[in-house]
């Protein structure tokens, strides 16, 4: 009996090393990420949508800022789906097509706009943040700002 108990302990710890430990974006993280984002645009009275994925790409958090277009809630969803399952900025397509590589257009779930990027901690991605409503360039520096409150949430 003994030795059983002892087996089937050590086989315990032994599957369980076999699995990973990894961080994960809960919704009130979102919440602060999506609002330190929306500080941004207020801050500079822009009207945009907000959209918080995890890692899978499934939405988590979206906030559509009162006055901005409701096409704009589907295109932040879209850029953060880039950012997370491409792993980088949507920018860096928006920069593909612009040089030229407009194969880059035909790229399933991929919106080629500024306004999306990953959240990453440690080096694990845990999901993305997008942003719609004003140039992609605003678009882009109210992703930063929110993606910038991950740094505080560590």
């Amino acid at each position: 009996m003994k030795n059983l108990l002892l087996l089937l302990s050590l086989a315990a710890t032994l599957g369980w090393s076999q699995l990973a430990t990894r961080k994960t974006l809960t919704l009130d993280a979102a919440k602060k990420i999506a609002a330190a984002a929306a500080e941004e645009a207020k801050k500079n009275n822009w009207n945009v949508v907000i959209s918080i994925v995890d890692e899978g790409a499934n939405l988590i958090y979206l906030e559509k800022i009162d006055g901005t277009q409701i096409g704009s809630i589907e295109i932040a969803q879209m850029k953060a789906r880039t950012a997370i399952k491409m792993k980088r900025p949507s920018k860096a397509f928006e920069d593909m097509i612009a040089g030229g590589r407009t194969a880059v257009i035909k790229l399933p779930d991929v919106l080629g706009v500024e306004g999306g990027l990953p959240l990453v901690v440690d080096g694990q991605f845990l999901g993305a943040i997008g942003v719609s409503g004003v140039t992609s360039q605003q678009d882009g520096q109210i992703a930063a700002a929110g993606a910038k409150a991950l740094e505080s949430l560590k």
